[in-house]
């Protein structure tokens, strides 16, 4: 991976593309509702922030047998204009839709989030590596089809070379700094929605200094309080 292909080491909306594979119902093998719940969480979490900050997406899905080659309703209606590069084989890569589509970005840089990341992920996540592309697998919006399958996918592609992020970590990399202001009210209310509390530094300066002073203002009517008690 080419280190003049980031911002400094950083993601950026203009240095990346993000790409769902295989984010089929029918390939969920084992797990919960819950378990299924999350990764839905974690993978729309994912879409929005691309959608938001104009990042590029390609969504593929595999159709054979009894795999119809239908993605998640919950994503598609996320992208109700994105074609859906439809394969037959596990590995991406082999598909020439989808390698042109990877080229066509223009992008050098891909986030990845799939089911079967063992194999759907990992294959594709490999040979992009191989081709010099710069690859980050998007742990909490991925799954394997059991969770030593999980994570042994997931350590093969990082020692090839590529990175392992989350889909919030994703979305503040956009973001990057609270004073630009485009899509900061957004990203403050996913912050809210997935951790019920502000991220650090999120607040506004006006606002902080605002607060600090009425803490200070609280803290000297407290002290006088206490004197007066004393005195008394």
């Amino acid at each position: 991976m080419s280190v003049s292909s980031t911002d400094k080491g950083l993601l950026t909306p203009d240095n990346c593309a993000v790409i769902f594979i295989d984010y089929q119902p029918q390939l969920r093998l084992g797990g919960s509702e819950k378990d299924w719940a999350d990764l839905l969480t974690s993978g729309l979490l994912l879409a929005r922030a691309a959608k938001m900050f104009g990042v590029p997406v390609i969504l593929t899905a595999v159709e054979c047998g009894e795999f119809d080659g239908n993605l998640a309703p919950q994503l598609t209606a996320v992208f109700p204009d994105q074609p859906v590069i439809q394969r037959s084989g596990m590995n991406a890569w082999d598909d020439p839709g989808f390698v042109a589509a990877v080229r066509k970005t223009g992008r050098r840089n891909f986030v990845l989030a799939g089911l079967w990341s063992e194999a759907c992920l990992t294959f594709p996540a490999l040979q992009m590596l191989e081709e010099g592309y710069g690859v980050y697998a998007v742990k909490d919006a991925s799954r394997g089809t059991s969770p030593a399958a999980q994570e042994t996918g997931l350590r093969r592609v990082e020692q090839a070379g590529g990175v392992s992020v989350t889909a919030l970590q994703v979305l503040l990399e956009f973001q990057r700094d609270w004073q630009r202001p485009e899509h900061c009210e957004e990203v403050r209310a996913i912050v809210r929605e997935r951790c019920g509390s502000e991220s650090p530094g999120a607040r506004r300066p006006g606002l902080r200094a605002h607060n600090a002073a009425a803490g200070r203002h609280d803290k000297g009517s407290q002290h006088t309080a206490r004197e007066k008690a004393i005195r008394q």
